[in-house]
């Protein structure tokens, strides 16, 4: 069993605490990416599994043993690093067999597992090759052979594909995708792009400033964001955010005021508790969620910046009269958006609301 559980964990380096009580259980054989914005302590938490910062409070168990105390070594882990840091005067067998011959595992193991990894990873033709003379893809290959070869536990992967280009992006997260359904094992992967993580993970944990925001399944982080931090990273492009005050409240509802819109007021449904009149909110609209001017809950009109052709769907990048940046998703034909102005409707029914604190009203 290779399933991790953390209770209470938490990392301080001095008077600073980047990790701070987190709570989390990864399943066994389940793929899991850590996403958030840069310093927010995803490969710091990512270190600490695979032993490598050591854990200030709370403990560590992997398939139910605890860990915290226990040597990298010995915890069943194998990490892949944002740098390949392979062995420069090693051919690629020798690279990927290196650990097991450091563990003094007898030659013919090592040729075996060595063999076993490359064929997954299509391998073969290189293996008497050195690193320079492969591509960034296939130096990464390489350095998760390294990995496999180990027959662990736990795969951590720590932003393994932030040096290569966009077309390598996409080859290696699909060769990922079908490493982890050949291997049937747990993979902790982070990244700070919340594109890997929609298409790779089975769970997202979103994190910020050492604690986890939300966890839950791609789609439904994106359907169902717990507040607003997640609503506006998690989605590509980000959902739109409108500054608007309330002017009316009850009866299970909340009238809005958008402030650039005049005196525009809208009426949302809200089942929780209900906003005070004067509280300031946050209106939440995805870029394809709007609808055609006239058939929603509000029409805007959008002076158009810039638009991003993108063959069946183009992105319009436009401004509010108070200068708020809006953007929508169309699929008409570009020459319907060759135009300064655009009108759109908001949407009666996948409108999101925010309190000030950036906790979700509806």
């Amino acid at each position: 069993m290779s399933s991790l559980k953390l209770r209470a964990v938490r990392k301080s380096y001095g008077n600073v605490e980047v990790i701070k009580g987190v709570n989390l259980d990864i399943k066994d054989k389940e793929f899991v990416v850590f996403v958030g914005p840069s310093g927010c302590g995803k490969s710091t938490l990512l270190r600490m599994i695979a032993g490598l910062e050591p854990i200030t409070g709370g403990d560590l168990e992997i398939g139910g043993q605890r860990m915290n105390d226990v040597d990298p070594s010995k915890r069943g882990i194998a990490m892949v690093f944002q740098s390949y840091a392979l062995y420069p005067h090693m051919t690629v067998r020798e690279n990927m067999g290196f650990a097991l011959r450091f563990a003094r595992v007898p030659k013919e193991q090592i040729a075996k597992q060595v063999n076993a990894a490359a064929r997954i990873l299509a391998l073969d033709p290189l293996l008497d090759r050195y690193p320079k003379e492969l591509s960034g893809g296939q130096r990464q290959r390489v350095a998760i052979g390294r990995a496999i070869v180990r027959q662990p536990e736990v795969f951590l992967f720590d932003e393994p594909l932030s040096n290569l280009d966009a077309e390598l992006r996409v080859h290696m997260r699909i060769e990922i995708a079908r490493l982890h359904k050949e291997l049937q094992t747990t993979i902790i992967y982070v990244t700070h792009d919340q594109v890997e993580a929609m298409t790779l993970a089975q769970t997202i944990v979103v994190l910020r400033d050492g604690i986890i925001e939300q966890v839950g399944r791609p789609l439904d982080l994106y359907d169902d964001p717990a507040n607003q931090f997640v609503a506006g990273f998690i989605g590509s492009p980000k959902m739109n955010f409108m500054a608007t005050s309330v002017v009316a409240s009850g009866k299970g509802s909340v009238t809005l005021e958008l402030t650039h819109q005049g005196k525009t007021a809208i009426t949302l449904p809200l089942t929780g508790p209900l906003p005070a009149i004067g509280d300031k909110v946050t209106l939440g609209v995805r870029p394809e969620h709007f609808e055609l001017a006239g058939s929603g809950i509000a029409d805007i009109a959008l002076d158009i910046d810039v638009a991003e052709h993108l063959g069946a769907t183009s992105y319009i990048y436009a401004n509010t009269a108070s200068g708020e940046q809006i953007i929508v998703e169309r699929e008409e034909s570009r020459h319907e958006l060759e135009q300064s102005g655009l009108s759109v409707a908001i949407p009666a029914t996948k409108a999101y609301l925010f309190d000030a604190a950036g906790q979700r009203l509806r």
